[in-house]
């Protein structure tokens, strides 16, 4: 979902009233950010406070590569990874997550083996459908077993769009929050949906309802589904002692757009690229009672600080044995506080670009290669800023580009490297990124590696529905990432 999709950061149809009323009543971040402008690391990252160079989520196969986590791919989150869930049981907090997971499927990364108590949904996107001989359809999990596979089972229908796992995964959240009231028990919600991921669907009800087609169906589900979460909270009189936030993975992948692609607003490019619309995103924190409502702030935030954030809330300290990037916002929320901090922009391995104050500094450019921008494959669609938006790899490691992300949000308008503002904040983010190479220690890449033969043949659970299918011989390879 792109930063430029819900009504309270300016999308002029106004679709989404229950986000609307969420940030009326909470607080609005309009400098939030992911910590990759793709899904696996960044939510890598949001789950173990930590960049996805330092836990492992990137590749080293080619530089500055995007790296998820298809069907075969080898590695996962790794188990010296400490994730939200694990420290939240010392607090006795019960976890669950909905949706998508994708931080590795097979059995050593299940969910349920890094912290969470419970699961419904699946261990990859719901692409298909698959023929079960050379790709098999993805499963979908109730904690330790599939219960079925997409587009089998689960069914989305490519031609309408028609698919109630919205639905599904609102039920399974509503019906977690009554189980954990019922027995006064702390709990922990990770509600991880993906109907805005192309292909984008939406319940029956839902469709053709959107001035934005399909992808805005999608999110006027999204958003019906989160005003009727929000309620129950309050129905259930607990609201006031739930902390609740709202954000996104990446930015709009405008490769699928007009029609299956959302808005970044007025930043440049989408998903796949360290732009900021790739990786700024709107962000929302609901906490009656205790944050001021009609809040906005320009704290430069990120997803790793909802793990810092939520130890906080629930009374415990991050792990002292491992660097944690995300930093604690209670501060912010609660006190209107802004904490100094950088943002850093990885693509794989590479730090392409750090964001101190209003100033932005790349160190290096690429959108996409000329070969995949010849397939067809373009994530700045209609967007060309000479020199900016490159198809080679651009570096700029000597004499960074620039910009001040006050005046110049779209990045279009390059400092001059002769001016004093350009040498003045150059020499504070050179410090800055200094210090954060140093004491940088990559994690073990888990990216590198594909295998058909690890693919989603045959999970737990199989047996019992008669779902079990023949795997390949293995034959590992060097996984090929051309974004």
């Amino acid at each position: 979902m792109g930063w430029g999709d819900l009504g309270a950061f300016g999308e002029p149809s106004k679709e989404t009233p229950n986000l609307d009323q969420m940030a009326a009543e909470g607080m609005l971040f309009l400098d939030f950010y992911t910590a990759n402008p793709l899904c696996s690391p960044s939510r890598a990252a949001l789950l173990t406070g930590r960049l996805p160079v330092r836990n492992g989520f990137y590749t080293t196969n080619a530089h500055a590569r995007n790296a998820y986590t298809p069907q075969d791919i080898v590695g996962g989150i790794p188990d010296s990874e400490l994730l939200l869930p694990e420290l939240l049981k010392k607090a006795g907090y019960i976890n669950k997550i909905i949706g998508k997971w994708h931080l590795g499927h097979r059995p050593q990364f299940h969910p349920l083996r890094h912290g969470f108590d419970e699961w419904f949904g699946s261990p990859n996107c719901h692409f298909g459908p698959y023929d079960n001989r050379e790709l098999p359809n993805i499963p979908v999990y109730r904690d330790w077993e599939m219960i079925g596979r997409y587009y089998e089972d689960f069914k989305i229908d490519l031609k309408t769009g028609e698919a109630n796992l919205t639905q599904l995964y609102l039920q399974e959240a509503l019906d977690f929050i009554n189980k954990q009231q019922t027995s006064q028990q702390p709990f922990f919600l990770y509600w991880a949906i993906d109907a805005t991921h192309a292909p984008v669907y939406a319940s029956k009800q839902f469709l053709g309802t959107s001035q934005r087609g399909l992808y805005g169906d999608a999110v006027r589900e999204i958003d019906d589904s989160i005003g009727k979460i929000l309620r129950h909270l309050q129905r259930l009189g607990i609201s006031e002692n739930t902390f609740v936030f709202f954000t996104s993975d990446n930015g709009a992948a405008l490769i699928s757009a007009p029609k299956q692609g959302g808005s970044n607003g007025p930043f440049l490019c989408g998903k796949q690229t360290t732009f900021e619309g790739g990786m700024r995103e709107p962000a929302i924190a609901w906490w009656p009672g205790h944050i001021p409502a009609g809040g906005v702030s320009h704290q430069l935030g990120n997803v790793m600080d909802l793990f810092t954030t939520s130890l906080s809330l629930a009374g415990l300290q991050p792990p002292s044995d491992r660097q944690i990037d995300g930093i604690d916002l209670l501060p912010v929320i609660l006190q209107g506080k802004l904490i100094d901090r950088p943002i850093f922009y990885y693509r794989g391995n590479e730090l392409m670009a750090v964001r101190v104050g209003l100033y932005k500094a790349h160190y290096w450019t690429w959108s996409n290669s000329w070969e995949e921008y010849g397939k067809g494959t373009d994530f700045c669609p209609g967007q060309s800023v000479s020199g900016v938006t490159t198809h080679t790899q651009e570096e700029h490691t000597h004499l960074p580009l620039l910009f001040h992300l006050g005046r110049d949000p779209g990045e279009k308008f390059p400092l001059s490297f002769a001016s004093e503002e350009y040498q003045r904040a150059l020499e504070r983010i050179a410090g800055i990124v200094q210090r954060h190479k140093e004491t940088l220690v990559p994690g073990q890449p888990q990216l590198n590696v594909c295998d058909k033969a690890v693919m989603n043949w045959s999970p737990p659970g199989c047996q019992k529905l008669g779902k079990c299918l023949k795997a390949p011989e293995s034959d590992p390879k060097k996984c090929s990432w051309p974004h």
